[in-house]
């Protein structure tokens, strides 16, 4: 018993006395772990070792490995409790100690971090995240010039796609791998001594992660998480990062086919357009448009999901901001648009016939880059619009001036596909543009002789008065505004009633035209030019020197009554008004076919029978009803009646 007694008694004075020969940090780190781990952190001797550390800095690099040593132990023990003290402890000293040591304390942290993110369970991963978000959200005092978190990148990507069985535990998995990333982007992106988080290695690990959590958009995904992370990474880049940031997006689009459908593609873009700083919105659209090109070869659906997306990006750029190509960015959609025209006629969208497309198809994507044709002209100022335009109309091909376009189908679908988009860029009238326009009213085909006239109403309505006039109808006074270029017009309104492939859309387009000219153009001299065009047209429906059908020179006597009845509303005086009703009040009673709502419609009715005198406008009836206003000095022009002119004629 005596010999227990004194083995027991050596032992303890033994160990107690090695315990106490121990470094001070040693036992200080040892004194903030508890018996019990659920009792959590020693503050008090927390407090003490914080202390220390602050006193002698110089210890900073052994606490720490000390810490990471006990952790190790711990974790290899499976004693998790006094895993959380370990690295709680570590976190404690990261907040408090702002000095040069610091990067010592930083790099036993790191490691850490790497062990418990390498082990296989979950909510050590989880553990390891949170504690490198505290870390990331400090502001170091000192530089760094060894520190990588190129493990970090890819661990946390790695995160992000989880698929672990659990529902709930594959959530935190991926919402810790987010705000992972969170951190390393900002850690890292405004230290230069720091990894360069813009390269393209990690752009490509960091965006993908983020897009898939992004486009599931579902319970089982931290979409909300995901988007404020992916506009803060795409916030803070700068005019050289832009690109790295965006290619690996177009990547994933096209790896994983969300071009089609576009809804996905379309969102993404929404937010880093609107996260981006606004000066290097350009960045993108010339990336877009690289793709389309890229993609010229792709299905319909994909070009088109392209196409949309540029549409939508050009909303949102600031105004003007299309970049210093402007013409470039018109060229590349034209030349998509001419391709189209291509696969269409051809049925294939490859070279070697491999690939079928349909004409369904291609309209689609043809109707999305006219649209987006008008999206990006709103972005611009008006004289650059004015550019694009005269730059379309170069590309349109002009019989007898344009060389042919292959076959006749190819050029008339090119010209019909330039002139839509024409109607999306309404501007200025300048003198070389409006000349190879009005050659198109001239056209055999009714289809571009439509869109032609469509566009002149668009490009003279400057107070948009045309999206008031939903059928051939009369209706009471309208704001007024002037207009060059009025002979030639008048010319061409003219000539484009001889036609006898004219249908009901053409004399509605017509009426609107001379409706808009009348608001627009609200001088004297104007409207006594736009009344002796109409009493000409009327004379060309009575005499038929053109041999027009029945059905056409009833539908020009209801264009001119339609057009004369707003004209004698817009400014002359009171009698014609008066003349203009008397005789429409005469055809409801005894010609309806002569006015509009009976043969510009689904079931027109007409009749071919002379048409008596107190059924037409009368010149010499006009001419006595201006007389005595002060339309008197133009009496004598009203008297000579109206014929084309060739070259433009003005009257001062």
């Amino acid at each position: 018993l005596f010999a227990l007694t004194m083995l027991f008694f050596l032992n303890y004075c033994v160990c107690g006395c090695c315990w106490a020969l121990r470094p001070r940090y040693k036992r200080l780190v040892d004194n903030i772990f508890p018996e019990d781990p659920e009792d959590g952190l020693v503050k008090a001797n927390m407090e003490k070792l914080t202390f220390f550390a602050l006193s002698a800095p110089e210890k900073l690099d052994r606490i720490a490995a000390y810490l990471s040593e006990r952790l190790t132990r711990e974790l290899n023990r499976h004693r998790y409790g006094y895993v959380c003290i370990a690295l709680e402890a570590m976190e404690q000293l990261l907040l408090a100690c702002h000095c040069q040591s610091i990067n010592l304390l930083v790099e036993s942290f790191l490691g850490t971090l790497r062990l418990l993110l390498e082990a296989d369970r979950p909510h050590l991963h989880i553990l390891a995240t949170g504690s490198f978000v505290k870390f990331a959200n400090i502001e170091e005092d000192t530089p760094s010039y060894h520190r990588s978190y190129d493990f970090f990148v890819s661990r946390f990507s790695e995160m992000c796609h989880s698929d672990h069985e659990d529902p709930d535990t594959r959530i935190k998995i991926r919402v810790s791998g987010i705000r992972g990333l969170q951190g390393v982007v900002r850690k890292t992106v405004d230290d230069e001594l720091q990894v360069n988080i813009w390269e393209p290695r990690h752009m490509e690990q960091i965006v993908p992660a983020l897009l898939v959590n992004l486009e599931q958009g579902n319970s089982d995904s931290p979409a909300e998480q995901t988007e404020v992370c992916f506009r803060e990474l795409l916030g803070r880049a700068a005019y050289g990062h832009i690109n790295n940031a965006i290619r690996p997006v177009l990547m994933h689009l096209d790896s994983r086919s969300l071009w089609e459908g576009g809804s996905f593609a379309v969102r993404c873009f929404q937010i880093i357009m609107f996260s981006i700083q606004s000066q290097h919105s350009h960045l993108v659209i010339q990336q877009l448009l690289g793709h389309l090109d890229a993609n010229s070869r792709s299905p319909a659906s994909v070009r088109a999901g392209i196409v949309e997306v540029l549409s939508e990006a050009a909303v949102i750029e600031a105004t003007g901001s299309v970049g210093p190509t402007v013409l470039e960015v018109f060229n590349t959609l034209l030349r998509q648009l001419r391709q189209s025209v291509d696969y269409q006629l051809t049925g294939y969208y490859d070279n070697a016939g491999k690939h079928k497309t349909t004409s369904f198809h291609e309209k689609t994507l043809q109707d999305a880059v006219i649209k987006t044709i008008g999206s990006f002209a709103n972005t611009l100022p008006v004289y650059q619009r004015s550019e694009v335009m005269l730059f379309i109309m170069g590309k349109i091909p002009v019989p007898g001036i344009y060389p042919a376009l292959g076959s006749p189908n190819t050029g008339r679908m090119i010209q019909v596909m330039l002139l839509k988009s024409l109607s999306n860029l309404l501007t200025a009238l300048p003198s070389s543009f409006l000349e190879p326009l009005l050659s198109f009213t001239l056209m055999d085909d009714p289809e571009i002789r439509l869109l032609v006239l469509s566009i002149l109403t668009s490009l003279i309505d400057r107070r948009h008065n045309a999206a008031r006039i939903t059928a051939v109808r009369y209706f009471s006074e309208m704001c007024v505004s002037a207009v060059q270029h009025a002979q030639r017009l008048y010319r061409h309104v003219f000539l484009a009633c001889k036609e006898e492939s004219n249908g009901p859309s053409h004399y509605q387009a017509l009426f609107i035209l001379l409706v808009v000219l009348s608001v627009e153009l609200v001088s004297e001299e104007v409207l006594v030019d736009l009344i002796r065009l109409i009493l000409a047209l009327q004379e060309m429906g009575v005499t038929n020197q053109e041999s027009l059908s029945v059905w056409n020179r009833c539908s020009l006597h209801a264009v001119c009554a339609a057009a004369l009845h707003v004209l004698s509303q817009t400014g002359p005086p009171p009698p014609l008004h008066q003349h203009v009703t008397q005789v429409i009040e005469s055809r409801q009673k005894g010609a309806p076919h002569l006015l509009p709502e009976s043969v510009l419609c689904d079931q027109p009715r007409y009749q071919n029978k002379p048409i008596r005198r107190h059924l037409l406008f009368v010149q010499s009836k006009v001419c006595e009803a201006l007389t005595g206003s002060s339309y008197s000095t133009q009496c004598e022009r009203l008297n000579t009646p109206y014929t084309p002119q060739l070259t433009v004629i003005l009257h001062c």
